[in-house]
């Protein structure tokens, strides 16, 4: 994957002599956000960490496209400051193709905000948190990372909790931890759909959940 087009202001000056090769970049993309949507959250994550690099992940071919808009608009209004270098967007099926793009352990925090709840039995296993999708996130994640949680929907919240739980790569970061934490501030307060949620006066359910060491062989 060739990173350097989503983030140029972070491509490193030593680059390979095969031209055909990616162009290197400084760090690897640390902090994804699956299903992005609108881009509310990487807008307000970016200047709250300028050097770490952002991605958000989106299904729909025109969101993407206005998140990728948004995103670049933002560099030129704030060239002089340099932010927003750190954000991009990618249309892709984190569903089906998250481990391509990720190498093990290179992620610090997953955000899963407001996903689809799919109401109907016969379509739960199209839930972005099940039991094989849990061990891609343990994947690209590395020990002491962090699944940020949150949706209205109780039943979905229990189902993530649940699946969670169940997983022996994850355990539930206290509330406590949890309340402290800056970025759930800013999870349940910038996204599009918590903006909707807090306008209808509804609830938010949030869980925290930590990528365990692995266990020795």
């Amino acid at each position: 994957m060739d990173w350097s087009s989503y983030y140029p202001a972070f491509v490193s000056e030593d680059q390979p002599d095969d031209s055909s090769q990616p162009r290197r970049m400084k760090q690897d993309v640390e902090i994804v956000d699956i299903g992005c949507g609108f881009g509310g959250l990487l807008v307000a994550l970016a200047p709250l960490m300028p050097e770490k690099l952002m991605l958000g992940l989106e299904i729909r071919t025109s969101v993407t496209s206005f998140v990728q808009d948004r995103i670049w608009a933002l560099r030129e209004q704030n060239a002089a400051a340099r932010l927003y270098q750190n954000a991009a967007c990618l249309r892709a099926n984190s569903m089906k193709f998250l481990p391509n793009f990720f190498k093990k352990g290179q992620l610090s925090k997953i955000f899963i905000c407001f996903p689809d709840p799919h109401f109907k039995a016969r379509k739960h296993k199209a839930r972005i948190v099940s039991t094989t999708l849990n061990s891609e996130y343990a994947f690209a994640l590395r020990p002491g990372g962090i699944v940020y949680t949150i949706t209205d929907v109780e039943a979905l919240h229990e189902w993530m909790v649940r699946h969670f739980d169940a997983h022996p790569s994850f355990e539930r970061v206290p509330e406590e931890e949890e309340r402290e934490d800056e970025y759930v501030r800013v999870m349940m307060s910038e996204t599009e759909e918590g903006k909707k949620v807090e306008r209808n006066k509804g609830q938010k359910f949030v869980a925290l959940f930590r990528r365990l060491e692995d266990p020795p062989w």
